[in-house]
């Protein structure tokens, strides 16, 4: 399962709190170059980004591990997600309400690439800056795609969020 998303909205976060081995990240300090290419203003606590991916796995039930694969935010990044997406059986893209241009790109990459996806609004302060349809229209996402809230903090909100896109992507295949 592919994790993607905007810069800063979560993604690293959300594999931290469900995978169930070591999380293997790529984090690296955001330094002035990077703060002048990414668009950090409206994150201005991060300290740190993911420049390849973050790695982790759960396990659903005893029949199901699902690998977590998390993209980098950044445009820049961009390349590398035909091979982080390659043979997934699906995607989060994580979006923050209050910055929702930040979620066109991962939305219109899996459109196109036809891979299964559902849009989990992580819930910064437990606010929801918009009307769930109103992030459906400004995304364009299609009824059928799964439009749901979590908090990236939270183990069982991420893993509700991860079934809910489970759940599309097998009814998609059967």
């Amino acid at each position: 399962m592919v994790i993607a998303g905007g810069f800063g909205v979560g993604k690293t976060t959300a594999v931290a709190q469900v995978s169930e081995i070591p999380v293997l990240t790529t984090e690296a300090p955001i330094t002035e170059l990077a703060a002048a290419l990414d668009n950090v203003d409206e994150v201005p606590a991060k300290t740190t980004t993911t420049v390849a991916l973050d790695f982790g796995c759960v396990a659903i039930d005893d029949e199901i591990k699902m690998y977590l694969f998390g993209t980098p935010g950044q445009d820049r990044f961009g390349f590398m997600w035909r091979d982080l997406t390659e043979g997934a059986l699906g995607a989060l893209v994580i979006v923050d309400s209050r910055r929702l241009d930040d979620g066109y790109p991962a939305v219109d990459y899996f459109e196109r690439s036809g891979t299964p996806f559902g849009v989990g609004i992580n819930l910064f302060d437990g606010v929801l800056s918009h009307d769930l349809a109103d992030v459906r229209w400004a995304l364009a996402i299609s009824e059928d795609t799964p439009l749901v809230t979590f908090d990236a903090r939270d183990r069982r909100s991420v893993i509700d969020a991860l079934l809910a896109v489970l759940r599309h992507s097998l009814g998609r295949s059967g």
